[in-house]
C-alpha cells in the first residue's frame, strides 16, 4: 500500500509539472452589437438617419490559453474531460512557433479588416454607394518597395495601365522579369488621408520607380508589397470594441449596422446570436472554435444562432439544449432568416440538419 501511494503521488507530481504540448479552448463573452460596452454604443454612426432597435444580434468569441502557455499533463486531462472546453494542439492555435505578440497582432489587423468589410457589405445590401480604391496594404521587409512604396499608398497606374482591382497589381508586375523597374503612379498615403478627411478623392499622383526581383518560389518578377481595397464612405461609422480580435463578427457587426439603418427591429426583439467572416460581397465564411461559441451564446440567453453554412456539420453535432442553428451563406440569407424570426415562422428557417 505504501508503495502504491508512493506510486500515485509520484505520478501526481509528473502530471502536474510535466508541461504538454496543447492548448484550451473555452466559450468567451458574447456582445450585443445593438447594445453598448463600457457606457459606449458598439456601434456608432453619424452623418445620417438612424433607427431605434430591440432585440440582440450578439457576436460570439472563444477564450484560449496564451502562446506562452505551458498546459501541464492534468490540466490537459481535466480539458478532454470538460465538455464545454476543447484542448487542441498548441501548433494549431500558434502556428510555426507564432509568439504571443505575432498572434495578437495577426488578430488584431484581421479584426479591422472584418469590421470594413462589414461596413462595405452592410452599405451594398442598402444600395447606399461605397467609394473603393486599389492601395499599398503592406510592404515587405529588405524588399525593392522599401522606402519607395508606403501602407497607405493609392495605386493609380502600374508601367501606365489603369488599375481597378488589388490583383490587377500583380498581373502588370509579373509582366516584367526580375531585375527590370516597374513605374508605380500613386497617391501618397498622407495625400490620400488628408484628403478622405477633407471629403474628396484624391488627385495628386506621383510616379515611382521600384525594380523588381524574382520571387522566392518560382521565375516570376516581384516588388514586395501586397496591394487591398481601401474605401470612402459616405458617412461616419464607427465600431467600439476593445480586445476582441481575428475576423469571425463581420457578420454581426454588417447585420447591426443595416439594423441601425433601416426602421423596425430587425429581430423583432428575439434574441439572435451568430459568428461568420465576411467578404466586401457579403458571402459567409466559416470560422473555429464554433462548438465553444454555440455555448457561450446559450449561456447568454440566445434562441437562434446564425451559423456559416460550412460550419453546419461540426455545430449540429453538439448544439446546447433551447438553440436553434440558422443557416447562412451570405448576408442576404441571414436577413431573410431574420425576417422569418421575426415573423413567427421558425419552421421555414434553414437549419444546420438533424441534431
Amino acid at each position: 500500500m505504501l508503495a502504491s501511494t508512493l506510486a500515485f503521488i509520484a505520478l501526481l507530481c509528473v502530471g502536474v509539472f510535466l508541461p504538454v504540448p496543447y492548448s484550451e479552448m473555452s466559450p468567451g463573452p458574447t456582445v450585443n452589437t445593438l447594445g453598448s460596452t463600457d457606457g459606449e454604443d458598439v456601434l456608432k454612426i453619424s452623418g445620417r438617419e438612424t433607427y431605434p432597435t430591440r432585440g440582440n444580434l450578439n457576436m460570439t468569441t472563444v477564450r484560449v490559453t496564451g502562446a506562452d502557455y505551458r498546459m501541464n499533463l492534468v490540466e490537459a486531462i481535466y480539458g478532454w474531460l470538460a465538455h464545454d472546453n476543447v484542448v487542441v494542439p498548441h501548433d494549431t492555435l500558434y502556428p510555426d512557433g507564432q509568439t504571443e505578440e505575432e498572434s495578437t497582432q495577426e488578430n488584431a489587423e484581421e479584426f479591422t479588416q472584418s469590421q470594413e468589410s462589414a461596413k462595405v457589405a452592410a452599405l451594398e445590401q442598402l444600395d447606399i454607394p461605397v467609394t473603393s480604391r486599389v492601395v499599398v496594404s503592406s510592404v515587405l521587409k529588405d524588399s525593392p518597395a522599401e522606402q519607395r512604396l508606403h501602407a497607405g499608398d493609392v495605386i493609380r497606374e502600374v508601367d501606365g495601365t489603369a488599375v481597378k482591382e488589388p490583383g490587377d497589381v500583380a498581373k502588370l508586375v509579373v509582366k516584367r522579369k526580375p531585375g527590370e523597374d516597374v513605374v508605380f503612379t500613386i497617391v501618397p498615403a498622407d495625400a490620400a488621408a488628408a484628403a478622405e478627411k477633407a471629403g474628396r478623392e484624391p488627385t495628386a499622383t506621383q510616379k515611382v520607380t521600384v525594380p523588381t526581383v524574382k520571387a522566392p518560389e518560382g521565375d516570376r518578377a516581384i516588388v514586395g508589397i501586397h496591394a487591398g481595397t481601401d474605401y470612402t464612405f459616405p458617412f461616419t461609422i464607427d465600431i467600439n470594441l476593445a480586445d476582441v480580435g481575428g475576423p469571425s463578427a463581420g457578420l454581426m457587426f454588417a447585420l447591426g449596422i443595416i439594423d441601425k439603418l433601416t426602421p423596425g427591429a430587425m429581430t423583432g426583439g428575439e434574441f439572435v446570436a451568430g459568428t461568420g467572416t465576411i467578404d466586401d460581397d457579403g458571402k459567409v465564411g466559416p470560422i473555429g472554435g464554433i462548438e465553444m461559441k454555440l455555448v457561450g451564446a446559450r449561456n447568454a440567453g440566445a434562441e437562434y444562432f446564425l451559423t456559416p453554412a460550412d460550419n453546419c456539420a461540426s455545430a449540429a453535432s453538439d448544439t446546447p439544449d433551447g438553440l436553434t442553428l440558422v443557416k447562412v451563406d451570405t448576408i442576404a440569407d441571414a436577413r431573410k432568416s431574420l425576417e422569418k424570426i421575426r415573423e413567427g415562422d421558425v419552421e421555414g428557417l434553414p437549419g444546420c440538419g438533424a441534431r
